[in-house]
């Protein structure tokens, strides 16, 4: 059955339609909720910082990257389909892009503080959870603009975002629980 509703496998019972936005904002709310826990017990000084294991520094993506980096994307998002986009704080671009290197923050001075990344982060993707859940299925639809292996991979607006909301965040997130692992904070 198509349109409206369909047939839940389970017992046959219709369920109404969940549009592509409702289906990428549901994997991202579930991403979202673990990034938030995988910051817990974090410290401020060890947020910019390589993990330390047995007096051996591991050169892996720390905290302050991790989330900075994930950052980015949403404006990226939001524009995307169609919704106004908040303002990229200054410096992130440069330190956080995909093509910027982790640095070890030893002096505590070169990336932003803990409560700037996160609130940027938190605030960008709750931004992007409602208009994902307000977005049309054609603009969903629509051929990714993006040129070269972006496109390629992802051809359409919607598989973009279902990769950036997805795939991408837990890729990061992963690291982050790696970090966390490292450091002894254990599991999230």
């Amino acid at each position: 059955m198509t349109g409206i509703h369909s047939m839940n496998g389970s017992n046959g019972t219709p369920h109404p339609h969940r549009s592509l936005g409702n289906v990428i904002a549901d994997s991202l709310q579930l991403s979202l909720g673990y990034a938030e826990r995988l910051l817990v017990n974090v410290p401020e000084p060890r947020f910019g910082r390589f993990a330390v294991v047995g007096g051996q520094i591991v050169e892996s993506n720390h905290p302050a990257f991790i989330y900075g980096h994930l950052s980015l994307y949403a404006p990226r998002i939001l524009r995307l389909i169609g919704h106004p986009s908040p303002g990229v704080p200054d410096d992130f671009e440069r330190v956080f892009s995909k093509d910027a290197r982790c640095i070890d923050d030893s002096d505590g001075d070169l990336y932003p503080p803990k409560d700037e990344v996160v609130a940027f982060f938190t605030e960008g993707y709750r931004m992007v959870t409602g208009a994902l859940r307000s977005t049309h299925d054609d603009v969903f639809d629509q051929p990714n603009p993006a040129e070269g292996k972006m496109k390629e991979l992802f051809p359409t607006i919607g598989s973009a975002q279902g990769f950036y909301c997805g795939g991408h965040m837990m890729m990061h997130l992963g690291q982050m629980s790696a970090w966390r692992r490292m450091e002894g904070l254990g599991s999230a």
